[in-house]
C-alpha cells in the first residue's frame, strides 16, 4: 500500500510519501514540499498547490492519503491561511477518489514517537528510524509530511486489525 502524508501550508506543504509491505515494514519512496512565492495572490498559490498535488498523485498513485489538522495557535490570521490550503489539498485528493485520515498535531506525535508532547527533533528522528533513512528528511516540512504518512500506514492497520477481529 501506498501512503500519501501531507502537512499543509500556504508557502510550504510538506509531503511525504511511503510504502507499507505485506509485513508492515514501512519504506520511503519520496519527501519534498510544495512551495508558493509570498508575494503571490493568494488564488494564484491555491492553484499552485493543487497543481503540484496533482502531479504527485499522477506520478506515485498512492491509495490512500493522511492530512494534518490545522492547530490554532496564537495566530489566527496564519491558522486561515493554512485552512485555506488544506482545504485546496482535501478537495483535490477527494476528486481523485483518495481516501483521506486528518491528524491533530498530538495524535502524529504519539504515533511516531510514543508522546504526544514530544519535541520537532524527537519526531525527526523516530521518522529517520523507522524509515531507516541515512539522513533525517530536510527540510523540516517534509519530514512532517512522512510522519503525517507513518501516522495513517498505522491507524490504517489498526482499523485492519479491529475490523478482522469482528
Amino acid at each position: 500500500m501506498r501512503i500519501l502524508g501531507l502537512d499543509p501550508g500556504t508557502a510550504t506543504t510538506g509531503y511525504g510519501i511511503i510504502d507499507v509491505g505485506e509485513d508492515g515494514r514501512l519504506t520511503a519512496v519520496s519527501y519534498g514540499t510544495i512551495t508558493t512565492p509570498a508575494k503571490t495572490p493568494m488564488p494564484s498559490r491555491l492553484q499552485t498547490i493543487e497543481q503540484e498535488l496533482l502531479a504527485l498523485i499522477a506520478e506515485f498513485h498512492p491509495d490512500s492519503c493522511g492530512i494534518e489538522e490545522v492547530f490554532f495557535g496564537r495566530n489566527v490570521t496564519t491558522a486561515i491561511t493554512v485552512g485555506q490550503a488544506r482545504g485546496v489539498l482535501i478537495l483535490t485528493l477527494a476528486n481523485a477518489n483518495i481516501p483521506i485520515g486528518e491528524y491533530s498535531p498530538p495524535k502524529i506525535k504519539d504515533a511516531v514517537t510514543g508522546y504526544g508532547k514530544a519535541d520537532k527533533a524527537q519526531v525527526q528522528l523516530m521518522v529517520r528510524n523507522l524509515l531507516d533513512l541515512e539522513e533525517t528528511p530536510r527540510p523540516d516540512d517534509a519530514a512532517d509530511g512522512l510522519a503525517v504518512a507513518i501516522t495513517h500506514a498505522q491507524y490504517q492497520r489498526f482499523e485492519s486489525l479491529y475490523n478482522d477481529s469482528l
